[in-house]
């Protein structure tokens, strides 16, 4: 080594992700090629919850006057290395990067925080500026997907991580040295993989769904009139159709394309603003159409390919069995909705009455990948073949065409009205109490806003109004911003009831 000060690097981490490890490998390399090295650590807990770090001086031996602190100081960090994009810019707001020396080594992997799951909204920190920020902040800047790497080559991301520092070319020693202190081979591929996609000077590499939606052929499969779309919206709506076909059926997947057209039919195209309100309108319309019953969670919950990737986070080994079992808790709500529509319309009545119901509302355990849980869930998942006739699908699609009716006289007359409107179902989320708060919200702002401003031909006026009412549904989960907003209280949405024709 050749530079008196000496090599500082930084490295953050989540909790059980081997950033210790990773801090031995680079010691043991240190003291392997002859040079004094000096490590600290603040360890988290779990992952996502608890942030860990990890910081190494690493100095030559014939510079005996060399001091080597226990902690970073912020602008003196040499190397950083983060195992997770959130993490990068948790290190670069504390100070640690710097554009006069920092080299910046990130995963582009997201594991969403605790504030992200928690916000009745989109609560995700925008990637893209977080991105946009580390190639302004960094001397150079390597930004690749550590955590996919790891996953493709069955080792850890520690291992990656190594092999993108080594890749860099900021140690001082061989990287052939850094390699043969790994031990196995998959954390060897691993490295390997790494070192040269950073050595291939690969600053972003681009994720699966960034591939997927550049791809033209995910659009294939769309009748003509629908793939001649802006791209933007017309990726969405087959990803739509896609998702609605999975959910159900294909006669399903049609009826989503059918709606589509009702919608595309009614905008001003040659208005620019009309894609945004369309592309925002598939994709709520899609995610409304393939709500989630215990039927949809049965099934997902019992696919092949999680049951894979299960066994690929846990880096399970030939002869190690795995145990999967699913906490479950089912409620009369959540039974009636896949119920026939007279049966479920009972089943609500008597919740409304306070009835109870024998072995509902109890926590119980299912094991997903064992036999008897496997066919149970399958038993479940199997309902959605009379999906069509239950109680829920009626009522969800009741609801889908009164919001349709609204858009397609909205579209016409007020591009920014009917963009708001398009977000409107965001507020339908979740399950349980959660969901019918959601109810709650909907029909409220559909009852004070949406309705009269397209009665009355007011969307244009009507459409700030609007907006602010979702931002405030999404606010606090008691509504209290939207009650104060729209001036009345919350309302339990009613138990709809079944209409029957007289003889």
């Amino acid at each position: 080594m050749s530079r008196s000060q000496p090599l500082r690097i930084l490295l953050a981490a989540l909790g059980g992700e081997g950033g210790g490890v990773l801090m031995n490998w680079i010691v043991e390399a240190a003291r392997l090629a002859g040079h004094k090295v000096q490590a600290t650590s603040v360890p988290g807990v779990a992952q996502r919850t608890g942030s860990t770090s990890y910081y190494i001086e690493v100095a030559p031996l014939n510079h005996p006057e060399t001091v080597l602190s226990l902690v970073p100081m912020p602008g003196r960090v040499d190397v950083v290395v983060s195992s997770e994009l959130l993490e990068t810019a948790r290190v670069m707001a504390a100070g640690f990067v710097s554009p006069q020396r920092t080299t910046l080594i990130s995963s582009t992997a997201r594991f969403y925080a605790t504030a992200e799951k928690i916000s009745m909204g989109d609560g995700r920190y925008s990637e893209e500026n977080i991105r946009n920020t580390a190639r302004e902040m960094a001397k150079s800047a390597h930004l690749l997907d550590l955590a996919e790497l790891a996953t493709r080559h069955r080792t850890f991301v520690s291992a990656t991580m190594f092999g993108a520092l080594a890749g860099s070319d900021v140690l001082p020693w061989e990287n052939d040295l850094s390699r043969s202190v790994l031990g196995d081979k998959r954390s060897e591929a691993g490295f390997d993989a790494a070192c040269s996609s950073v050595r291939g000077q690969l600053e972003d590499i681009d994720t699966p769904t960034q591939q997927a939606r550049d791809d033209p052929r995910s659009r294939a499969h769309l009748p003509a009139d629908l793939r001649g779309l802006p791209a933007g919206l017309a990726d969405v709506v087959a990803l739509g159709y896609e998702r609605t076909v999975d959910h159900q059926d294909t006669r399903y997947g049609q009826e989503f394309l059918a709606r589509i057209r009702r919608l595309v039919a009614a905008a001003p195209t040659e208005d620019h603003r009309a894609e945004q309100a369309l592309t925002e309108a598939a994709r709520r319309l899609a995610l409304w159409m393939a709500y989630e019953d215990v039927a949809r969670v049965a099934d997902l919950k019992t696919r092949p390919e999680r049951f894979e990737k299960i066994r690929e986070e846990i880096q399970l080994e030939p002869g190690q069995t795995v145990v999967i079992t699913e906490y479950m808790k089912p409620r009369a709500e959540e039974i009636a909705d896949i119920m026939p529509r007279a049966i479920g319309e009972r089943i609500m009545r008597r919740v409304e009455r306070g009835g109870s119901f024998p072995l509902l509302g109890r926590g119980i355990n299912v094991r997903s990948n064992g036999i008897l849980g496997y066919r149970l869930l399958r038993t479940v998942a199997a309902l959605r073949h009379i999906r069509r006739r239950s109680y829920r699908f009626h009522h969800e699609q009741a609801a889908i065409e009164e919001w349709l009716d609204l858009m397609e006289q909205s579209l016409p007359r007020d591009l920014g009205f009917a963009h708001a409107l398009g977000e409107l179902p965001r507020v339908l989320k979740g399950y349980s109490d959660t969901l019918l708060r959601g109810k709650s919200a909907y029909d409220r702002i559909l009852a004070r806003i949406v309705r009269p401003a397209v009665q009355d031909g007011a969307q244009a006026a009507n459409a700030p109004r609007l907006r602010d009412a979702i931002s405030a549904a999404l606010a606090d989960d008691k509504h209290t911003q939207l009650s104060s907003l729209l001036g009345d209280a919350p309302t339990k949405p009613a138990v709809p009831i079944l209409r029957r024709k007289s003889a």
